[in-house]
C-alpha cells in the first residue's frame, strides 16, 4: 500500500513531497528526485513532537541536566518524556535565580485540562492554556509566565548526521567501498583498525576494517545480514559490509565519544550517581530490544558500548563474539566466551541465552560503578571460573547503593531462570533512576 505524505527530510531543509512504499520513498525537495530510507522522513503532523529541533525522546531527567549544563546557557531547554507514560517534561536551565545560588535546573511537567465537554490544552507553571505542545513551547520563549526563564535555547537534536536505518545501499546490504571516504584513526579494536569515514562524502560512519584471521569472515557475513535488520536508538547501527574485497569492511553508526570504557575511566570522579545510572538504563533498553527478537549478544561488556555527542549509550558489537579469534576469550577448554563476564552455564555446557546476557549485563553495571575497573582484576581466567563456581561474586562498588547492587545480584543468580529479563532490568533501573523524585 502505497503512503503519499508531506514529509520534514532530515537530508534536505524544507518541506518535501515524498511517495512511501515499504522500507523505501521517493522524495521530491527542490525539483530533485531520489530514494531514501522511510524512517529518514517523519509525517508532518501538529500532534508529532519528532520534528521539532527542541524534543528529545531518548533523554531522561539526568541526562537533560548534563546536557544543559554543558550548554551553560540562560535559558537552555529540552522538552522530554516524562517517567508517566504519555506525558511531557520540559526541563530548563537558569543562570541565577532570586534566593538561589548558581545556576539551576527546574523541571516542569507539561500538564493538560481534562474538561469532559472541552477539547483537551496544555500548560505549564500557569494557567496559560494552548491547543497544542508547540503551541505552548512558542510561547514560552517569548513569556515566562512562572518559569524561572524563558525557553531560549533549544538543546534537542544532538546527531545531525544521517539517522540509523538498516543498511545505506538501496535493495541490499552490500556498500560500494568506492562510495566510502576514510577519515582519521579511532583506534584499534579486537578486529582491526576503526577509521571515521563518509559514507558519499555526506554522512559520518565509523569503518572496521577486519584484520585478517581475526574472526570468521564467511560465517559473520551471513550473521551481518540479521544483524542489520536490528534498529532501535539504543544499539549501534550496522548499515552494511563491503565484503568483496580485503580487507572486508564493516560499516556502522559513528559515536564521537567513542567507547564506554574508556569515557568512564576519563571522567572518573565526574559522574553523578544518576549519570551512572543513566548509562545502565540506556544500555538495558538496547539490550530489552534484543532479547525481544530473540538476539543474543554473547559478549555484553563496557568494551563493546559506545557512547555519542548527546551522552547516549549504545550496545555495539552484538553477536560478534561468536566470529572472534582472542586468547581473551578463551577458557582453559578452548571454548571462546569473555570468561570474567560470563556465567556458570557458558563456562560448562557453552549454553547462550538472554539470560546469559543479563548476567554480563550485571558485571556492565559493576563496570560503570566502579567507573571502568577490571572485574576480578587479580585473578587469572581459571581462577574465575572456580571463584564463580564457588559461589563468589564481585563486591559492592562504593559508588553503588544496596539498591543499585540488589540489581547486580539478581543478575549474577546461578539458575538462569532466577535472573530477571530485560524488561524487568529496565523497569528497576527506570525505577532507581527517578525513584520519588519530581518530574
Amino acid at each position: 500500500m502505497c503512503l503519499v505524505c508531506v514529509c520534514v527530510c532530515v537530508w534536505v531543509t524544507g518541506v518535501c513531497v515524498c511517495v512511501c512504499l515499504g522500507d523505501w520513498c521517493v522524495c521530491v525537495c527542490h525539483s530533485e528526485e531520489g530514494y531514501i530510507p522511510s524512517n529518514y522522513v517523519t509525517e508532518k503532523k501538529s500532534g508529532n513532537l519528532v520534528q521539532f529541533v527542541w524534543y528529545s525522546k531518548h533523554v531522561n531527567r539526568n541526562k537533560a541536566e548534563e546536557l544543559l549544563r554543558k550548554e551553560d546557557k540562560e535559558g537552555a531547554f529540552i522538552v522530554r518524556d516524562s517517567s508517566s507514560p504519555g506525558a511531557y517534561t520540559v526541563s530548563l536551565y537558569a543562570k541565577s535565580t532570586a534566593g538561589e545560588g548558581g545556576a539551576v535546573i527546574k523541571h516542569y511537567h507539561i500538564k493538560e485540562t481534562h474538561g469532559r465537554d472541552a477539547p483537551r490544552q496544555f500548560y505549564l507553571a500557569e494557567k496559560h492554556l494552548f491547543s497544542s505542545i508547540p503551541d505552548l513551547i512558542e510561547y514560552h520563549k517569548h513569556n515566562a509566565a512562572g518559569l524561572v526563564a524563558r525557553l531560549r535555547y533549544p538543546v534537542g537534536k544532538q546527531d545531525k548526521s544521517a539517522p540509523s536505518t538498516a543498511g545505506f545501499s538501496y535493495e541490499k546490504w552490500e556498500i560500494n567501498p568506492s562510495e566510502l571516504t576514510f577519515m582519521k584513526e579511532l583506534g584499534c579494536g579486537q578486529f582491526g583498525l576503526v577509521r571515521l569515514g563518509k559514507w558519499r562524502a555526506q554522512h559520518k560512519v565509523a569503518i572496521k576494517a577486519i584484520r585478517e584471521g581475526a574472526m570468521y569472515e564467511e560465517d559473520f557475513i551471513e550473521e551481518a545480514k540479521v544483524m542489520m535488520r536490528l534498529s532501535h536508538p539504543k544499539l549501534v547501527q550496522l548499515y552494511g559490509v563491503c565484503s568483496q574485497q580485503q580487507p572486508i569492511y564493516i560499516v556502522t553508526e559513528f559515536m564521537e565519544l567513542g567507547c564506554l570504557l574508556n569515557f568512564l575511566r576519563q571522567r572518573r570522579g565526574g559522574l553523578t550517581l544518576g549519570a551512572l545510572l543513566s548509562v545502565c538504563q540506556d544500555v538495558s533498553e538496547g539490550m530489552e530490544h534484543l532479547e525481544s527478537n530473540g538476539f543474543i549478544h554473547r559478549d555484553l561488556a563496557a568494551r563493546n558500548c559506545l557512547v555519542n555527542d548527546a551522552l547516549v549509550v549504545k550496545v555495539s558489537d552484538f553477536g560478534m563474539a561468536r566470529y572472534v579469534l582472542d586468547n581473551q576469550y578463551t577458557s582453559s577448554s578452548g571454548a571462546k566466551f569473555p570468561v570474567k563476564w560470563s556465567p556458570p552455564e557458558v563456562f560448562y555446557f557453552c549454553k547462550y541465552s538472554s539470560k546469559s546476557d543479563v548476567w554480563s549485563y550485571g558485571v556492565l553495571m559493576w563496570e560503570v560503578f566502579t567507573e571502568g575497573r577490571m572485574p576480578f582484576e587479580q585473578s587469572q581466567n581459571h581462577e574465575v571460573v572456580a571463584l564463580i563456581t564457588q559461589g563468589h561474586r564481585l563486591y559492592r562498588p562504593k559508588l553503588a547503593t544496596p539498591t543499585i547492587y540488589d540489581i547486580m545480584q539478581l543478575c549474577w543468580r546461578e539458575r538462569p531462570e532466577e535472573r530477571p529479563s530485560f524488561s524487568q532490568i529496565c523497569l528497576m533501573i527506570s525505577s532507581a533512576l527517578e525513584g520519588d523524585a519530581p518530574p
